[in-house]
């Protein structure tokens, strides 16, 4: 059954792996965790004109990492926020960000848990960490981006397409120090069995972690989208899509791409 076990919190709390998930962050080769550094450039500039951003917009980066799109929202808003339950990427974000003496204010919280001291003016959650969360994780979620924004206010998000689900196919594997030593600074085992939930539109990369000592499973779920089964979900929870774009850095909406980003507003602001 989706979602009967979540790990989620191994990846963030775990000071090997989180150390390796900061480390793929600051690797602009490749598109583990963050977007490479031109997108993310291109993204931010589109954000911050198509939203009107000025000194006074209060904005929120759920999820932030080490802080590269803070960073850009810092350059034309006085009120940023980022939040992220890595310590390691907050650290980063720190010494980065507001070495430069801008006014970001990093909140180290889980962000279901996250109550904005303000009213804001944009939300974004960007890298489709939307698709990770359970969809009682992303009721809760909602809720709280409900009774965030201000009057007007509009969040950004991006989700993983079905057009990427239908490209997914199931898998086994196994190998020693699987993904470069990511899951253990021990030697061990890593087995990959990859589940397809064809009704559900959800995928499950199950890892069995074998040590000397020690078995850890962590399961990594992904929930995919279409415009409309993403609209119907937000619509439960007070809130309506009015546009669509094929990535968060504006580009016209294509079905066939294997993810979509969604502007969101309060049906009833």
């Amino acid at each position: 059954m989706p979602y009967s076990a979540y790990t989620a919190e191994e990846l963030w709390t775990n000071p090997h792996t989180s150390q390796q998930m900061l480390e793929y962050h600051l690797n602009s080769d490749i598109e583990a965790a963050s977007r490479n550094r031109e997108f993310i450039k291109r993204s931010s500039n589109w954000i911050t004109q198509h939203f009107g951003c000025n000194e006074e917009t209060h904005i929120a980066d759920f999820g932030c990492g080490p802080g590269f799109y803070t960073d850009h929202f810092a350059r034309t808003s006085d009120q940023v926020t980022g939040i992220d339950f890595s310590r390691n990427s907050l650290d980063y974000a720190e010494r980065t960000v507001n070495a430069d003496s801008k006014r970001v204010d990093f909140v180290y919280s889980n962000y279901l848990e996250y109550v904005p001291e303000h009213p804001l003016d944009l939300i974004t959650m960007i890298m489709c960490d939307f698709c990770a969360l359970s969809p009682e994780q992303r009721k809760k979620l909602l809720s709280i981006f409900t009774a965030s924004l201000a009057p007007g206010g509009s969040i950004l998000l991006d989700v993983y397409s079905l057009a990427a689900f239908a490209k997914r196919t199931e898998q086994q594997c196994c190998e020693p120090n699987q993904l470069n030593g990511f899951w253990s600074a021990n030697p061990y085992y890593g087995f990959l069995n990859t589940f397809k939930y064809e009704k559900e539109k959800v995928m499950l990369d199950k890892y069995t972690i074998v040590e000397a000592k020690q078995t850890k499973t962590v399961y990594n779920w992904l929930q995919y989208f279409s415009v409309e089964t993403l609209n119907a979900e937000l619509m439960e929870n007070g809130l309506k899509i009015i546009e669509v774009f094929s990535n968060v850095a504006g580009d016209p909406y294509n079905e066939s791409a294997d993810e979509f980003a969604v502007v969101i507003q309060k049906v009833n602001p």
